[in-house]
C-alpha cells in the first residue's frame, strides 16, 4: 500500500487562507473553459460549487465534467506584494467528479477535484527541491 503524499503544511495553510481559485475544464468538443470559482480544501480534495444549485447545474464546468471530461486544472494564486512583485501560486492538475457534498454553499452537488500533480511557488515555508526559482512539484499518489 502506497502512502498518499499530500500538500506540505505551508501549502495547506496557504490553501486554507484563500477563497478564490480558477478552474479549467474542457467541453466534449475540445473547447477549454476557465472560470473563477469559490473553493474549499479539506486536506485531500478540492471542492468547487456555486452559491446556488440552480446556477451550478447550468455551468460549463459542471456539464464538462458530467459529460465525461474529468481532467481539470486548478490555480490558486494571489499577490503577497506588488513592490517588490511577489506572487504566490499553487497549480493543480487533477481529476474531477460530481458528488454530493455539504460545503461552503450548503448541501448539494459539487465538483470534487483529486490532485494528481501540483506545483507551488512563492509560499513562505516551501522547501524547494533543487536549484531554480523555488518551485516545488509534488506528485500526489492515491492509496492502493
Amino acid at each position: 500500500m502506497e502512502v498518499q503524499r499530500m500538500f506540505s503544511e505551508a501549502e495547506t495553510q496557504y490553501l486554507k487562507s484563500q477563497r478564490l481559485a480558477r478552474i479549467a475544464t474542457v467541453s466534449t468538443k475540445g473547447q477549454p473553459d476557465v472560470v473563477p470559482v469559490g473553493f474549499e480544501f479539506d486536506g485531500k480534495y478540492f471542492w468547487v460549487g456555486s452559491h446556488t444549485q440552480e446556477i451550478f447545474h447550468r455551468t460549463l464546468k459542471y456539464h464538462n465534467v458530467k459529460n465525461g471530461n474529468k481532467l481539470v486544472a486548478l490555480t490558486i494564486d494571489d499577490l503577497e506584494s506588488i513592490d517588490p512583485w511577489k506572487p504566490r501560486v499553487i497549480k493543480v492538475y487533477g481529476t474531477a467528479e460530481v458528488l454530493d457534498h455539504q460545503g461552503r454553499f450548503g448541501p448539494g452537488k459539487y465538483l470534487r477535484v483529486t490532485p494528481k500533480i501540483s506545483w507551488s511557488f512563492g509560499i513562505l515555508g516551501l522547501k524547494a527541491e533543487g536549484p531554480g526559482l523555488g518551485r516545488v512539484k509534488t506528485v500526489h499518489h492515491s492509496a492502493s
